[in-house]
């Protein structure tokens, strides 16, 4: 199973395709989708549409896993959040991948055991889970994380139906 994992946000949305095969989990690639402060947004948001478009041609995932909205107390930011959220979607969508989100609490918790967890525990964490020789930037280190949640969630989904004889 190969998935690709945003974490979007209009200037620096991070991205990362993850691989499970015979048991074991590999990040195949991971980045960090950077708009310089001068593109304007239409511009920003035209990015990582086509980056993501490209990244699913070339990697092929079966879905895309995206953190799902959260609060903020500005509106302003959480239009420019959704904005660039949306413009992932939609180039997920329209390749027909199934979509999933998670919330970022749930994403720490997941990874690190404490959903109140900071970035710097997040990035050790996946950089030990994965076996990544470096820490990877912040923003790809949340999106590797997104695709941890999604593979643990999967699996305890999958063991539940086992217990119940659904399988």
């Amino acid at each position: 199973m190969r998935i690709l994992s945003i974490d979007p946000s209009l200037r620096c949305t991070g991205f990362a395709v993850v691989e499970k095969s015979a048991g074991q989990l590999r990040a195949i690639t991971y980045g960090v989708i950077k708009n310089a402060p001068k593109v304007l947004p239409s511009g920003c948001l035209l990015a990582i549409h086509e980056r993501v478009a490209a990244l699913i041609s070339e990697y092929q995932p079966g879905c895309a896993v995206f953190e799902a909205v959260i609060y903020v107390q500005s509106f302003r930011t959480a239009i420019t959040l959704g904005s660039a959220r949306g413009a992932a979607l939609v180039a997920a969508a329209t390749r027909g991948l199934p979509i999933y989100e998670y919330a970022p609490r749930r994403v720490k918790q997941s990874v690190v055991g404490r959903g109140g967890a900071q970035k710097d525990q997040v990035g050790f964490m996946v950089r030990a889970l994965l076996g990544l020789t470096e820490t990877p930037p912040p923003d790809a280190a949340d999106a590797l994380a997104i695709a941890l949640t999604h593979f643990q969630t999967a699996e305890s989904a999958q063991r539940g139906l086992v217990q119940l004889g659904q399988i």
